[in-house]
């Protein structure tokens, strides 16, 4: 028999991200109000951890800069407790260099850390729509066919190093195939990386994983021959359509969630979320349904043993 689960479910919420595009959706937070005043709404719905990427607030395009980061991720830290999850991630357009350039400043809590280097597309995305609010989107959309998304292991050391050793950041360990789990654990022998762990398991993207729930189940069972039960937290990001299905498969399997409009546009089939706070309130009656409760802020630093929102340079 299984273990009945005893610790609260982290909700986690990816705000804006860098794939999607305005042309995509109204409702797609791209200046620095509109993002700051998403990432709250988030919090009070229940969020615990607020995962940020910044746009550039002209036309809103991914930005890296320290100067629009700092426009919002203030605001969000004087409204709420939230954890505040800085992305290393960026762009597939962006260099390290500018991909560390606001994190280094801030020293956060957390930030995410894609697990290797991988094609990352929604090119096909491109043929759907019509009608292009900027005239960067469309081959933004397109070009993804031909790039890919840079962390080569020594990228990856270097960010646990300037962050993780120096800072005292702890990361949100971005997972797209059962490969990026066996590159963690490298980074655990080595002594680079130590626990609790907290791996986002990320699936529906071109070049990752599929969203079949033979993957979860073989991402879950690989997590726990490599690091062990209870030395590790996992949570599920689901792309799209299957963002709510494979966050509830998850949270009975003893995971954690990741919603947002990051990750999927959509509230249901064929209806646009209109926030963030959509799907939080969305997940949160699923969890409830299941007799589940949302961690808080405090109960979530807790358990993956942050440093605490006092000490970060905000």
């Amino acid at each position: 028999m299984p273990t009945p689960r005893t610790d609260k479910v982290i909700i986690s919420c990816a705000v804006t991200g860098s794939v999607h595009t305005p042309s995509m959706s109204p409702h797609l937070p791209l200046t620095p109000e509109q993002i700051a005043q998403q990432a709250i709404d988030a919090a009070e719905a229940g969020a615990a951890v607020l995962h940020l990427h910044a746009r550039d607030p002209a036309d809103g395009r991914p930005s890296a800069d320290p100067q629009v980061f700092a426009q919002f991720v203030p605001r969000i830290r004087a409204a709420t407790d939230a954890v505040i999850n800085i992305t290393t991630g960026g762009s597939t357009r962006m260099t390290l260099e500018e991909r560390l350039a606001y994190p280094l400043l801030l020293k956060p809590e957390m930030c995410s850390l894609n697990m290797g280097s991988m094609n990352f597309s929604i090119h096909p995305a491109a043929r759907r729509i019509t009608q292009w609010r900027h005239d960067w989107e469309k081959p933004y959309i397109e070009g993804m066919e031909d790039l890919i998304f840079r962390n080569t292991f020594r990228d990856i050391r270097h960010i646990l190093k300037v962050l993780g050793e120096d800072c005292g950041t702890r990361f949100e360990f971005e997972c797209y195939d059962l490969g990026h789990l066996y590159n963690l654990a490298h980074f655990v022998d080595e002594g680079l990386v130590q626990g609790p762990l907290f791996i986002q398991c990320i699936f529906g993207i071109l070049g990752g994983m599929g969203p079949d729930p033979e993957n979860l189940v073989a991402m879950r069972s690989t997590a726990d021959r490599l690091f062990g039960r209870g030395n590790y937290r996992f949570s599920v990001l689901g792309a799209g359509r299957h963002q709510m299905p494979l966050l509830t498969m998850g949270t009975v399997m003893g995971g954690h969630v990741r919603v947002g409009l990051e990750d999927s546009l959509y509230l249901g089939k064929g209806e646009l979320a209109r926030s963030c706070a959509d799907q939080v309130r969305k997940i949160r009656r699923i969890l409830d349904e299941l007799s589940l409760e949302p961690a808080t802020p405090a109960e979530a630093r807790a358990m993956l043993q942050l440093k605490g929102a006092g000490a970060v340079a905000f």
